[in-house]
């Protein structure tokens, strides 16, 4: 069982702090309880709870109906939700507390229901890249168990996978080559993941490495496939050495491939633009700059 503050509540939910203390006193509808040292913290049934009660006001039901509801209408509410057309961030709110129960079947639900009407790619990034940066933010500070983030992020992976061994792999002698890799200690391996999916339909030959590859791996990489492009992110504090030391030094091994390079530490430690090093700032930015190379 995982224990939350206020905070945690707060960050979970959406909901603030303040508002969930006067919900508290003034419909009962959370019982904290109390340290030996008098502080509070709330279990997991409490932030089920008011994870529900939020997706229950975005769909337009106010507090005060919803805390004189029984446990068999609230549930009822919440079971006529997912037939309507709910917008992005009650689907991230939906799967926040897939992960939190791990529901796998409210994740498929969820899932299922977008790339029915949306199509795969449009739901990877509408809805599954933003939960992505959600939960990244959820687990730097404490907020989501390790045993959750671990369900759910294998959840995603295995629609990611399936999705992508689907794709037909570019055969063309003029479809660019394209390595992507993450350092070794970065953890964003769902966001590369995604790259793969959204290169490949694109009809770029991808060598896919993963995680943990070193400079000598992508060396001998380059020597066997002589890609057009490197890609990689790095968002974690890099261990080595300075990430613009870092960069350097994939100058200097890779002098005849375009580096593309992402991730929050790339942007905070400003390795810059060259005509050889294009830095992608986000999502929307990889894309674009990706539709440019077809």
């Amino acid at each position: 069982m995982t224990l939350y503050s206020i905070s945690d509540l707060e960050k979970l939910s959406g909901i603030k702090a303040h508002t969930i203390r006067i919900w508290e006193q003034r419909y009962e509808i959370l019982k904290p309880k109390r340290t030996p040292t008098n502080i509070r913290y709330y279990e997991d049934n409490d932030l089920k709870i008011l994870l529900n009660i939020a997706f229950l006001r975005k769909n337009g039901y106010k507090i005060s109906k919803i805390a004189k509801m029984s446990d068999e209408d609230f549930a009822q509410a919440l079971a006529q939700i997912p037939s309507q057309n709910i917008s992005q961030n009650i689907q991230l709110d939906a799967l926040t507390l897939s992960m939190m129960e791990m529901d796998e079947y409210k994740f498929n639900s969820i899932l299922d229901a977008n790339i029915k009407q949306v199509g795969f790619e449009k739901t990877m990034l509408g809805v599954i890249y933003p939960f992505l940066e959600k939960l990244s933010m959820l687990w730097l500070t404490g907020s989501v168990a390790h045993v959750q983030e671990s369900f759910i992020s294998n959840l995603i992976r295995q629609k990611l996978i399936s999705a992508t061994d689907k794709v037909k792999v570019a055969n063309s002698k003029d479809a660019k080559k394209i390595i992507l890799y993450l350092p070794e200690g970065e953890r964003q391996e769902l966001s590369l993941q995604l790259l793969h999916y959204l290169l490949k339909k694109r009809n770029f030959k991808v060598i896919y490495l993963g995680g943990d590859a070193t400079l000598a791996d992508i060396s001998d990489a380059v020597s066997i496939l002589h890609p057009d492009y490197i890609f990689t992110m790095i968002t974690e504090t890099y261990v080595g050495d300075s990430v613009n030391s870092y960069v350097l030094q994939m100058r200097k091994l890779f002098p005849e491939v375009h580096l593309l390079l992402s991730g929050y530490q790339v942007v905070a430690q400003n390795v810059l633009n060259t005509e050889s090093i294009t830095v992608l700032r986000s999502l929307d930015e990889t894309m674009a700059h990706i539709d440019q190379l077809v």
